[in-house]
């Protein structure tokens, strides 16, 4: 199982500047590809609480400071964009890193970038599938014809620079829907499940469904990621004390917006248990988690979101550092073939 860590980069406290804020999470992809971590996501948003609005941006400056880390969107919000700049802007990534770049597509669990670049929310499902399809067109041919829709035809024109890796990896992002779990499977996409709330057998439909539509395509089996949000500590009560403040912030905003109620301390505390949606704990009970959840999913990748909230720089590098010295090295054992056998 590859293991690795995303995030929004939010900002960390209103002493933190985007400036700094970027610095530290170049610090901490470094620090991931250090401890051996297999991928680093970045998501994009278009909002004053998150300071990266072109992950490739970020990514590039990365791939000079990492060695072996895989570098990916967390995501890449494909129905917004333009899908020949987004495969240009990840090739480039791919030339520069080595062939470590990846691309995670998703509709995005914001609305900002619809109105900003000009896209009707109506088109929310039809703009993703369109640009996903030429997407792939994109890094299957150098030379692209494509008839147009929301996006403008394009005539026999090459796209430039190709990358090393061919393909070059694309995976879908998948909140809830059963129609994206499909439609990945279909086209024969890995798919990244996100799971930040409820109980996570709910989920093994969908890892069913996605499994299954490849199959059924010929595709064969697909790989799947997990993506959730945690925190580690050395302690699972310190765990969940230091982290819970800037969670419930986070949630509570966002909830404000959505109609949610408030995120509190008694469902903070049951989703970090072993059943629950969050990797909040010491490296043990994170450990656990994991090859609980793979009995569940058999799945491919896991990655954890420690940046919720106004988490300061500090302790997320603790929680990368444990993630990646402590957590990692016993995942692999215990799935190592020698073990399952």
């Amino acid at each position: 199982m590859e293991l690795g860590v995303y995030t929004f980069a939010e900002l960390t406290s209103d002493e933190v500047s985007p400036r700094e804020r970027l610095r530290d999470l170049l610090e901490e992809i470094e620090l991931a590809d250090q401890v051996g971590l297999d991928v680093f996501g970045v998501g994009e948003h278009h909002r004053p609480d998150f300071t990266v609005s072109s992950p490739a941006v970020v990514l590039a400056a990365a791939a000079e400071r990492t060695k072996t880390i895989r570098l990916t969107s967390a995501v890449s919000v494909l129905s917004s964009d333009d899908p020949v700049r987004v495969f240009q802007d990840f090739a480039t990534i791919d030339l520069l890193s080595g062939g470590r770049a990846e691309i995670m597509a998703g509709r995005g669990s914001f609305i900002e970038s619809f109105p900003l670049f000009g896209y009707d929310l109506r088109d929310y499902d039809a703009l993703f599938d369109e640009k996903l399809r030429l997407l792939l067109a994109l890094r299957e041919s150098e030379r692209v014809t494509w008839p147009g829709g929301h996006r403008s035809a394009i005539d026999d024109r090459g796209v430039y620079p190709r990358p090393l890796q061919n393909p070059l990896p694309v995976w879908v992002a998948v909140g809830g829907s059963p129609e994206s779990a499909l439609r990945a499977g279909a086209l024969g996409l890995p798919m990244a499940l996100a799971i930040i709330g409820g109980l996570p057998e709910r989920f093994v439909p969908f890892v069913e469904l996605h499994r299954r539509a490849g199959e059924e395509a010929g595709h064969g089996r697909l790989p799947v990621s997990i993506n959730s949000h945690g925190f580690i500590a050395e302690d699972a009560q310190q765990a969940r004390d230091d982290s819970y403040p800037y969670v419930a912030a986070m949630m509570d905003k966002i909830g404000r917006e959505r109609g949610w109620p408030p995120h509190t301390r008694t469902d903070y505390d049951a989703a970090a248990t072993r059943r629950g949606a969050n990797f909040v704990g010491n490296p043990e009970q994170i450990v656990e988690k994991i090859l609980f959840q793979h009995e569940l999913f058999d799945h491919d990748r896991f990655l954890v979101q420690f940046s919720v909230g106004t988490m300061p720089h500090e302790k997320i590098m603790r929680s990368i550092e444990l993630f990646g010295t402590e957590v990692a090295p016993a995942v692999r054992r215990e799935l190592a073939p020698s073990a399952v056998a």
